[in-house]
């Protein structure tokens, strides 16, 4: 088999003695191996098969890992890798043990941060130049952005912050009029207008040239004439919007034209202040079904590489297909719901909803503090049901907004809280495992969170009538839908769903379905466990739980959330609080650690949290403690 140019290599500088032809060919070859994989694994298609002449560019007329290449979100990061010496591990990208889906410092030293939230590039290369002006370093420092990057308040500010006289710091906007969702707000409409005016940098460098030549005054006009430039290219540009920061802006440029890539880099590698390259790109390119469904192909599903079309998945609906649904259903019956989400509206299925009532769904864009001021402001007065949805690992971003401007005001948001728990391939920066124990903190607020669909549909219904900031939370996972009415939720109410003795299970959510697989592993040893959905973990059936403490001296809890700050840590101030202390207690849960990325059942057998875990965990911890009979049967 002929070797590919790809093959060939295991480090950037490899690039160095390739010819323009044979760049253009391996941009090909990135491509294609990009869809091979991802037509396996799934992941980030769109945004990676749209950066591969600017990775190439870079790679070429740059030395990584010296001069620093900071990506924002870093789902645009697979060309990076292939082009870093991870070609040969690409095909388990996102697969247990294998390449994370975004950047990942363990993985590579081309690699500097974890990443897989936007707004963070700028802020951290502004550091890193920092650190470096400090040590007398000379690398170059390029934040690579997204033009979502310029929805998030965390990248305003840090252009509000760069110094000008920042030297070897290039800002590569990589421009493709959409993020995950179509972009919104008014910094999109300033991209389009720069993209529509290519000869304004042109006009801009003109007149100060031609200021500079007027005999004896020329340099004066020319270094105070700054307003006059201004003014004539404010009519033809938006450029300085970037300027106004302390940037020079240059662009904007194509960017699969690898040569302009490569000449226009080479000149800035020399410029004395900061500056911005503003590429043009096509998100999905060399894909047309990516082209032409560039939200459907952000993130996506194992598919067909040469029909396009996605492998068939779970005949069952997920928690957020199910949410999605019914809360348009709620919206149809009710002129008062209202949802509103930071760019999520097709991974929280919403889409549906925006097309029929646009003026009631509303997308803020990657603006997660935003977006829950927003709906705090929306919800003042609570004539309207105003539904914020996001993931689990998102909301993490707007943890003040939450407390400052929705719960000390008292209002009665309710939270989707999507993505909670372990979240497979996409790994450390996405797992939704840390939200009960911040969400827990807030006074006043309801935690709830579905073990099924029609559960999650009834605490949609009722959630409203409990007049108080509310989360409900649930994974993005097929589920159950029991076809039976839909009654109205108690707040705080939990439900015993299956009677038994000797021991009890306290399971979160989905996790119910492991403990009715505990529950078979242990009656095989003659245990007959209660099992009980608690339904609220905040607050607790405190009732309920004092009734099954009194009949069962020994208590498991089952959560997919970290053990610091979960259901078992509340379960068990519950029990020191009121004196308990006969009762003997097991928490399972997710460990004091970074989880990477795999499957969700590769992960919880890495975790111990598989039915057969569990139930060996069980048996060997309280063997000693149980009854002499029980014991035996042990």
């Amino acid at each position: 088999m002929k070797k590919t140019l790809l093959s060939e290599i295991h480090h950037p500088k490899d690039l160095t003695y390739y010819s323009l032809e044979q760049l253009e060919i391996l941009a090909t070859e990135i491509r294609q191996k990009i869809i091979d994989v991802l037509s396996i694994n799934g992941g980030h298609l769109g945004s990676n098969l749209g950066i591969v002449e600017i990775t190439i560019a870079l790679h070429k007329v740059f030395q990584s890992p010296e001069d620093k290449f900071i990506f924002d979100v870093s789902h645009q990061s697979y060309p990076h890798k292939l082009l870093t010496g991870r070609a040969e591990k690409f095909d388990q990208i996102r697969q247990f043990k294998g390449l994370c889906g975004f950047c990942n410092p363990k993985e590579s030293p081309h690699d500097h941060f974890y990443a897989g939230h936007a707004g963070t590039a700028l802020s951290l290369a502004l550091g890193v130049a920092k650190n470096r002006d400090l040590s007398g370093r000379k690398e170059h420092i390029i934040p690579i952005l997204g033009d979502a990057a310029l929805t998030c308040g965390l990248t305003l500010e840090a252009l509000n912050n760069i110094p000008k006289d920042l030297k070897r710091f290039i800002v590569l906007l990589n421009d493709n009029n959409m993020s995950i969702s179509n972009n919104v707000g008014a910094i999109t409409n300033i991209l389009s207008r720069l993209v529509n005016n290519p000869t304004s940098n042109k006009i801009y460098s003109g007149i100060e040239q031609l200021l500079s030549k007027i005999p004896s005054y020329g340099s004066t006009l020319a270094k105070h004439g700054h307003k006059i430039t201004e003014s004539v290219k404010n009519l033809v540009s938006a450029a300085p919007f970037f300027e106004q920061f302390g940037l020079s802006y240059v662009g904007p440029i194509d960017g699969h034209d690898i040569k302009k890539l490569i000449d226009v880099l080479e000149e800035l590698k020399h410029c004395q202040q900061p500056t911005l390259l503003h590429v043009l790109t096509v998100k999905g390119k060399g894909m047309e079904t990516a082209i032409q469904n560039p939200t459907t192909y952000h993130g996506c599903k194992p598919f067909d590489k040469i029909t396009g079309k996605f492998l068939a998945s779970s005949s069952k609906s997920t928690f957020p297909q199910i949410f999605g649904s019914h809360i348009l259903q709620m919206a149809e019956n009710d002129p008062s719901v209202v949802a509103i989400t930071p760019a999520m509206p097709a991974g929280s299925c919403l889409t549906e909803f925006m097309k029929k009532f646009p003026d009631r769904c509303i997308d803020v864009g990657i603006a997660e503090g935003h977006s829950v001021t927003y709906a705090g402001g929306i919800a003042y007065g609570k004539k309207m049901k105003v539904v914020s949805s996001v993931y689990a690992t998102f909301l993490q971003r707007a943890f003040d907004n939450l407390f400052q401007d929705v719960c000390l005001q008292e209002l009665p948001v309710v939270f989707a809280v999507d993505r909670a728990g372990i979240s497979g391939p996409d790994g450390s920066t996405h797992h939704g495992i840390y939200d009960i124990a911040f969400l827990n903190t807030m006074p006043n607020m309801v935690i709830c969170q579905p073990r099924n669909g029609h559960v999650l549909k009834e605490l949609l219904e009722s959630a409203f009538s409990w007049n108080r900031p509310t989360a409900i939370r649930y994974p993005n996972l097929p589920t159950d839908l029991p076809p039976i009415p839909i009654q109205k939720r108690e707040m705080g109410v939990a439900e015993i769903i299956c009677k038994g003795k000797d021991i009890a299970i306290i399971a979160l959510g989905h996790m119910c379905m492991t403990a009715f697989e505990v529950k078979k592993l242990l009656q095989k040893e003659g245990l007959e466990p209660t099992i009980v959905d608690p339904v609220f973990i905040k607050p607790l059936d405190e009732d309920l739980f004092y009734e099954l403490i009194s009949s069962h001296k020994y208590v498991v809890t089952i959560e997919e959330h970290s053990l610091s700050g979960g259901l078992g840590m509340i379960f068990n101030s519950f029990i020191i609080r009121n004196g308990l202390l006969g009762t003997h207690v097991l928490n399972f849960g997710i460990p004091d650690t970074y989880l990477e990325q795999g499957s969700n059942a590769e992960l919880l057998e890495q975790i111990g949290l598989t039915p057969e875990a569990i139930a060996t965990r069980i048996l060997q911890t309280f063997e000693s403690l149980l009854s002499p009979t029980a014991t035996e049967r042990l």
